[in-house]
């Protein structure tokens, strides 16, 4: 089948990605980080994509990738990229995922966070006669899992890692996923050199009493694009900045012109009384994903959007079935339609988060303006 030209001729509801905010966004990033001498380890469970991927590589300044399911790190190594970190905690159901993977060449690295998990892997490696390079995941932020940096219990897993044949202590890693709650570049700095300072600290305390921690891993977008100064971290981990989202909008780590991704869909109704449009985006299209609920401005399922990232009549995507997607105006539910819109008629999406709106889909259609200039196949599942 030959690829539409123009964007008005795709189907709907259909996913798109804007080629140049793309290469933007990455640029950014690749800048900031390496202005401080730093390097990315840049995480794909965005975009699941090696033609993304090929363009975060053509952006400079990256060393590995982050996976968040195995099925990635087949994915990707399969496509050449051997130099892996499978950033989930792993569990014992696991292993002989990783070990396969790795006696085929991949250099897998993976993460745990509790001294059961430490015992289990390391003899699993030793029964196996494969030695796992593991990282021990940090909580920096009281956010979501990880060990303490000052606690007793890094230094314990440590030991056990260390001191087995089948596992290999490579250092600690940690994301500030508090940072996504940040909306000012003060409270984001201060997130950013809490997540630093308290990865260093853990550092130092392991190499203190003489155990190994070569690898000071960090990183969430929010963070990584606030850091100021990476004394001591080898590594920033980040995705989401390829395409960004009206969350991290929200944050304030982007502007609405940013963002890469968006959802095209057609009108297909009207309810005039209520002043509502009807969509064939409804939340299969979008996601159920509510992330600006708690933000300053809550933009339902998505931000109607011209090519070039502007609101349309301030109208918001404020419900969703599975199939429908109900558009009226952000601030007056029963809002007179735009007289653009009509029947056939094309809306943008903005999504809430493009990690949930992007697993919607298999493929990407990649615009530059309103042409349509190639067709990029993403992976789901775990």
């Amino acid at each position: 089948m030959q690829l539409p030209t123009l964007v008005s001729n795709l189907p709907t509801p259909c996913l798109l990605l804007d080629i140049n905010k793309l290469e933007a966004n990455i640029k950014h990033l690749s800048e900031h980080i390496g202005a401080l001498g730093g390097s990315l380890r840049p995480h794909v469970k965005t975009h699941k994509s090696i033609d993304v991927m090929r363009k975060v590589i053509e952006g400079g300044n990256t060393e590995g990738i982050t996976v968040s399911t195995l099925k990635e790190a087949d994915y990707f190594f399969e496509n050449g990229v051997t130099d892996i970190l499978y950033a989930v905690s792993i569990s014992p159901d696991k292993l002989s995922h990783v070990q396969h993977l790795m006696m085929a060449g991949c250099d897998l690295k993976i993460i745990l966070d509790n001294i059961d998990v430490a015992k289990l892997v390391a003899s699993y490696g030793e029964r196996n006669g494969i030695c796992f390079k593991v990282l021990i995941e940090l909580d920096t932020d009281n956010h979501r899992s990880g060990v303490d940096p000052e606690g007793d219990e890094l230094i314990e897993i440590a030991a056990i890692i260390d001191g087995s044949k089948g596992t290999s202590m490579l250092g600690v890693m940690t994301h500030a996923g508090e940072s996504y709650h940040c909306n000012t570049p003060e409270s984001l700095l201060e997130i950013s050199h809490l997540e630093r300072d308290r990865s260093v600290l853990a550092a130092d305390r392991l190499k203190d009493v003489k155990l190994p921690c070569p690898v000071v891993s960090i990183g969430s977008t929010p963070t990584a694009l606030s850091i100021d100064d990476l004394k001591g971290i080898t590594e920033v981990r980040a995705g989401v900045y390829t395409f960004f989202d009206l969350v991290m909008a929200g944050v304030g780590v982007c502007q609405h012109k940013d963002i890469a991704l968006s959802v095209l869909a057609s009108v297909i109704g009207f309810q005039h009384a209520k002043g509502w449009i009807i969509t064939d985006g409804g939340w299969m299209a979008l996601s159920r994903d509510r992330g600006t609920s708690g933000q300053t401005i809550d933009y339902g399922y998505g931000l109607v959007s011209t090519i070039d990232g502007h609101a349309v009549n301030n109208l918001i995507v404020r419900q969703a079935n599975q199939e429908h997607g109900i558009l009226s105006n952000l601030t007056t539910v029963n809002s007179v339609r735009p007289a653009t819109l009509n029947i056939g008629s094309h809306v943008q999406v903005l999504p809430n988060h493009a990690c949930s709106t992007a697993s919607q889909y298999s493929k990407y259609y990649v615009v530059d303006g309103d042409h349509v200039i190639a067709e990029w196949d993403r992976i789901n599942g775990w």
